[in-house]
């Protein structure tokens, strides 16, 4: 028996996973930069909780991306060390890092990722 298998589903999974890790990659280094930082995973666990309250937030009408930047920056708060100006560093620092590391993806032809759980990269 043939396993049954949809077209593009295992792209997007590697997508998903590779996206993922790129935004773990971000958060990590802005939590280096700016305070005590954890694992790497822990990165990556902040970055999809990020991404799933950024997910959950910025559709709503009106105010949704200024609502979703205040969640995504709380969660930053809630698994990190500091206050609130501390996550807004770290977001700054995982942001910039997110944009280096997809320019280079990019540079080698590698266009169709993100940094999930990094608003704006």
């Amino acid at each position: 028996m043939t396993p049954i298998t949809v077209p593009g589903v295992e792209a997007r999974l590697l997508t998903f996973l590779v996206s993922a890790l790129i935004g773990g990659v971000a958060i990590h280094a802005g939590a280096r930069i700016v305070s005590d930082a954890r694992g790497y995973a822990h990165a990556v666990l902040t970055a999809l909780v990020g991404a799933l309250v950024w997910a959950l937030l910025e559709p709503v009408p009106v105010l949704g991306g200024l609502l979703a930047l205040i969640a995504w920056i709380a969660v930053v708060r809630w698994r990190y060390p500091g206050g609130w100006l501390r996550a807004m560093g770290i977001g700054v620092a995982a942001w910039a890092a997110a944009v280096v590391v997809l320019a280079g993806l990019d540079l080698l032809g590698v266009g169709a990722v993100s940094a999930l759980g990094v608003p704006g990269a």
